[in-house]
């Protein structure tokens, strides 16, 4: 059966005006005029030769990068601000202060009083024995042959030595000259023996880092190595210093903790074994947001040292380090 003839005069009218009557003469036209008569998908030849070489370049650049880039390794550690020349004054015995005679930020000269303690007992203790010991001398003076009276003047005299020795621990005095720091103690305080009452730091006494590193890093570090301090809470404010000295021992958590002492070594998280590592700040000041600030004793951050570095394509393939070396 054949196909039936298209439409002729009134009914080709007919359908060419329905078809004007649902699409408009701008899309007619552009229908008309269109040389890509049947194609659902257009594309761009050019648009794909250029994705192709640009594909191609990062590929070169990145096998390139991981040929001859290197990765660095870093031993990092927490680290505290130290001051060098810094005394920490201790109780000589036990007993209760009784005054603080200095304030923090103060200038004192050596010998100068600091703290006083209670002296009633030792006070007491002194008098007694140099009465006794005056009594002997008058008895001694009056009769010169009388060995008892000499042989007890000689233990006397040590009683009395013995005591002045002990009211004289009941008064600390500065060993030296310096500027009053961390006063931990106030009046009517009990304290042992061998607590800390206060330090004492050299006027300009310069600014160091104690950094803790891993021990697993303690035959790659050595002095001269160039170390970076970022203190805590400035995440930018970051010195890079050299290391002055390495510990020649790895040790374990405790004898860190009793190396930096109970201001300091309380405060730090140490897992496993670990090395000391020292360094000079350049400055007892450092720059955050465009504000010059101090340094403070004890003050924490993070040190990192660059260990060794070695290039990215053995870090990903280990097996060839060996074909290489």
């Amino acid at each position: 059966m054949s196909d039936p003839p298209p439409p002729q005069g009134p009914e080709k009218r007919a359908a060419g005006s329905e078809v004007a009557a649902i699409f408009r003469d701008e899309a007619l036209q552009a229908r008309a005029t269109s040389r890509n008569d049947g194609q659902l998908l257009r594309l761009s030849p050019t648009w794909i030769r250029w994705s192709y070489w640009l594909l191609l370049a990062v590929l070169f650049a990145a096998v390139l990068y991981t040929g001859l880039g290197t990765v660095h390794e870093y031993a990092s550690g927490p680290a505290m601000v130290h001051f060098e020349g810094r005394t920490n004054i201790t109780a000589r015995s036990e007993g209760i202060v009784a005054s603080v005679l200095v304030a923090p930020g103060q200038r004192v000269q050596a010998n100068d009083l600091l703290v006083r303690f209670h002296l009633a007992k030792e006070g007491a203790e002194l008098e007694r024995t140099q009465r006794e010991f005056d009594l002997q001398l008058v008895k001694l003076l009056r009769d010169p042959s009388d060995q008892a009276a000499l042989q007890s003047l000689a233990s006397l005299r040590a009683q009395v030595e013995l005591a002045q020795t002990r009211l004289d621990d009941r008064s600390i005095r500065a060993p030296h000259a310096g500027i009053v720091s961390d006063i931990r103690i106030r009046a009517g305080q009990y304290l042992a023996p061998g607590e800390v009452l206060l330090a004492l730091v050299d006027e300009g006494a310069p600014c160091s880092i104690i950094a803790i590193l891993p021990g697993s890093y303690r035959p790659m570090l050595r002095s001269g190595m160039k170390i970076r301090f970022s203190l805590s809470g400035f995440p930018y404010a970051y010195r890079e210093t050299t290391i002055d000295w390495v510990g020649d021992e790895v040790v374990g958590p405790a004898e860190i903790k009793r190396y930096l002492g109970q201001e300091m070594g309380d405060s730090v998280q140490i897992g496993g074994s670990a090395v000391l590592v020292g360094a000079k700040l350049p400055s007892r000041t450092f720059v955050a947001d465009d504000t010059t600030l101090e340094y403070y004793y004890g003050m924490q951050g993070t040190a990192e040292a660059r260990v060794r570095s070695e290039r990215i394509l053995f870090t990903l393939i280990p097996g060839l380090r060996i074909l290489f070396e």
